[in-house]
């Protein structure tokens, strides 16, 4: 739908080789399979903020740096060693909108995490795989320019945080302990790094999938694909700046309405995956970040991978029930019924509560 517009040709080739790419680079992985420890630590990046901002002089919501409103910073990372010790690859699970780069920037880019991976993988010598977290509210501090360097800097302000938390990691199957008092000029308290006793070496090596479908509420009032299409007519014979951003508006709606399945309900794809000591989330739209503050806070003892935007859009944007209906940008455009982010956190505690079992 975008191929009209200037370097719209570019996009089926690009895409066709992503498609290509990961057709081989699976091929690679299922070729060299190999068992391997996965050791998780956590961290901080004030890279994110949020992006809600009420402009008190012109009365409306703005889709932009609120300064104010406080901010998951949470940053989620892992080592991936072979037996030998061979560091495989890295993980990097942050929370924070790739939009960096706006209206200004006319090339294909990777934004932030882009730059982020090449400063790791030099680091590290090994591949990184970045997960975007819930998010749906969180943008960079310093976004929607066309200053590529503005990426890039965002980039290096995540990179050092996760290298920070990754320098910190212990040494795969082994904990860092109190080994009791030592006596000296003071009493001091010893700890050590030690291994890991076989019972938790055997809980480490666990491995269950489980996919299931949350069906949610389709939200009253959703307009008809027919309606949409007349409206988006009206907006493109306007040739003004306005009528170009309602247009767009018109047809990122027709998208995701045509993606809806016939019905009441929008039925959520979700995954929930169990990786020894570790629990993966992967869910579909996109999210505001109380979904892995809240999960994270009851299981405080679990390292959680969560990433969304999975397979597609989905849902769209799925936003605490109590801003529904007050003209922000992620609940104006929201397809599922309030309530729904509400249902999805419940529903995906409960499974995980079931699998650390």
């Amino acid at each position: 739908e975008r191929s009209s517009l200037p370097g719209g040709d570019l996009i089926e080739p690009y895409l066709s080789s992503v498609s290509d790419c990961i057709v081989e680079l699976v091929k690679e992985a299922r070729a060299d399979l190999k068992s391997a420890t996965i050791v998780y630590g956590t961290g901080k990046c004030s890279l994110a903020a949020h992006r809600d901002y009420w402009d008190e002089e012109n009365q409306l919501w703005a889709c932009g740096y609120a300064p104010d409103v406080p901010v998951d910073e949470t940053v989620i990372v892992a080592n991936v060693n072979a037996d030998d010790g061979t560091l495989l690859a890295t993980l990097v699970n942050y929370a924070c909108h790739p939009t960096t780069l706006a209206w200004d920037n006319t090339l294909i880019s990777p934004d932030y995490p882009g730059a982020m991976r090449e400063i790791i993988e030099k680091t590290t010598e090994a591949p990184c795989l970045f997960l975007q977290g819930a998010s749906g509210e969180l943008g960079p501090v310093e976004g929607y320019v066309g200053d590529i360097e503005v990426a890039e800097r965002n980039g290096r302000q995540l990179a050092y945080a996760a290298l920070s938390a990754l320098e910190a990691l212990p040494a795969p199957n082994t904990r860092f302990q109190y080994n009791g008092p030592v006596t000296s000029g003071a009493t001091l308290g010893e700890w050590k790094h030690t291994s890991l006793p076989k019972a938790d070496r055997e809980a480490n090596a666990l491995w269950h999938l489980d996919r299931q479908i949350i069906p949610l509420s389709i939200r009253p009032g959703t307009p008809t694909i027919r309606e949409v299409e007349a409206q988006l007519e009206e907006w493109d014979l306007k040739d003004t700046s306005e009528a170009r951003a309602m247009a767009e508006r018109k047809r990122r709606l027709l998208h995701r309405l045509k993606q809806l399945p016939p019905g009441d309900n929008f039925e959520l794809e979700a995954i929930v995956l169990r990786i020894g000591g570790g629990v993966w989330v992967i869910l579909q739209g996109e999210f505001y970040s109380i979904l892995q503050v809240t999960l994270r806070e009851r299981f405080p003892k679990t390292p959680l991978i969560i990433t969304t935007i999975a397979s597609h859009w989905g849902a769209s944007y799925l936003p605490p029930k109590e801003i529904y209906d007050k003209g922000i940008y992620q609940e104006s455009i929201a397809i599922t019924a309030a309530g729904s982010l509400e249902t999805v956190i419940d529903t995906i505690g409960e499974r995980i509560e079931e699998l650390l079992k």
